[in-house]
């Protein structure tokens, strides 16, 4: 099985002007919590060159927002698809992550408008999920009135989802933009079911890629709706723009390799169009550095990311062989990266971050991939779906670390703009 090196490609042309992609974690350092029996130990914070962590402001709790949707798509299409395989062991631990996710949504509206939102989101949304699955569940029983069904109640609750969302905006957001933006996150999900259901893996992927990117987006246009004008300013300074998209792209590089590497552990044919989301996202990652900090800059980086990746994809073919050898090569030539990749950033960021903390930030990126392809390969789903949501969380933190290091110089290079982005569909409503 051979990973496809990716080519370096032209600027980065694509990137929306105002998403951003904090969890709760990233600003106080404090991580979920792995149930002792099958325990993922928690990465080492980030070091920059900023003294301690910020207090949890209202900015910081609407860019919570973000990374949570972003995060909640994934999660729904992975379960979505387990059930879809009828692999009732990865449903149970699908399930019980995006529970955490949902969990963690109710509490941040809790925190953003009180108890009686809160109470109001929750069944909303764990409602939303249910006829997800429903849906899901239909086409693997090839039961097309079931189908149908669930998608009807679906465009029911989209409705109340929308509804909620515009109340919340208190008129900065219409009624009828948040229930366009809220049903192409649904059409978003049952597309890639389908497909995924009918065998059409790439176009699977590559729809399920765009659902993450439009739901993250979304998260922008809700934050920039519902705070209050004094906090929406945040949202629009250089340093910022460029934590939330290296957030979004970084994040999204953790979700792909996983499913690269899952693709790789279970030698399933879904491989090649896991391995193509995942070189889209490296070819990203290397427009960005591009923009950033110049073509030259961007070749080492991109030649360094796809060597990585692809080091990741051996050792979990390895984790299936159980051919330990691979594995410790795997393990080797990541060290290497290691180094490299932090000597190309410490150098980038004029050494305002350590070629240690760097070392130490991209050992512990590794190590909990490498942990996710061995619970996966040993079909302990729970262990698996503790350590990627531990390392969502941390491609935020570091994400962070490196736009601060980087500069509000090196951060106003990003395009400017906004509406022609997308916002998640909502540029309507972030234009007001």
């Amino acid at each position: 099985m051979r990973m496809r090196t990716v080519r370096y490609s032209p600027p980065w042309q694509l990137i929306p002007v105002l998403s951003a992609g904090l969890v709760t974690a990233v600003l106080t350092t404090t991580w979920v919590t792995v149930p002792p029996d099958r325990a993922a130990p928690a990465p080492p914070a980030v070091v920059t060159h900023r003294a301690a962590a910020a207090p949890d402001t209202a900015a910081d709790r609407a860019v919570q927002l973000e990374a949570l949707l972003g995060q909640h798509s994934v999660l729904a299409a992975d379960l979505m698809r387990s059930r879809i395989r009828g692999d009732d062991d990865f449903v149970q631990a699908a399930n019980a992550a995006l529970g955490r996710n949902t969990d963690a949504m109710t509490d941040l509206v809790r925190r953003l408008f009180g108890d009686a939102a809160a109470n109001a989101f929750a069944p909303q949304w764990s409602e939303h999920i249910v006829q997800l699955v429903a849906y899901a569940a239909a086409l693997g029983d090839h039961d097309g009135a079931a189908r149908s069904g669930a998608r009807d109640r679906l465009v029911t609750f989209e409705g109340g989802l929308a509804d909620f969302f515009a109340g919340a905006s208190k008129g900065r957001l219409r009624p009828a933009d948040a229930r366009a933006a809220v049903a192409m996150h649904v059409q978003h999900l049952t597309s890639q079911a389908d497909a995924y259901a009918a065998g059409d893996y790439a176009k699977a992927d590559r729809i399920n890629r765009e659902g993450y990117e439009h739901t993250y987006d979304m998260g922008l246009a809700l934050a920039d709706a519902l705070l209050p004008a004094a906090d929406r300013a945040a949202l629009r300074a250089p340093v910022w723009r460029l934590r939330s998209q290296l957030g979004k792209l970084l994040a999204e590089h953790a979700v792909l390799v996983e499913d690269v590497t899952r693709a790789a552990v279970t030698n399933t044919p879904d491989f090649d169009a896991a391995a193509k989301m995942i070189n889209a996202n490296t070819e990203a990652l290397g427009a960005a550095m591009d923009t950033l900090f110049g073509p030259a800059a961007a070749r080492q980086f991109q030649t360094l990311w796809a060597s990585h990746v692809e080091q990741l994809v051996a050792y979990s073919a390895g984790a299936a062989a159980k051919d330990t050898a691979r594995q410790e090569a795997a393990k080797a030539a990541l060290r290497g990266f290691e180094g490299q990749m932090a000597k190309f950033l410490g150098t980038a960021t004029s050494g305002r971050m350590s070629g240690a903390d760097l070392t130490k930030a991209l050992t512990a990126h590794d190590g909990m991939l490498l942990r996710h392809a061995d619970a996966y390969a040993a079909r302990d789903y729970p262990a698996a779906h503790d350590v990627a949501y531990l390392t969502y969380e941390h491609m935020f933190q570091v994400a962070q670390a490196l736009a601060d290091a980087f500069g509000a110089t090196v951060a106003a290079r990003l395009p400017q703009g906004g509406a022609q982005t997308g916002y998640g569909g909502l540029a309507t409503a972030a234009g007001r």
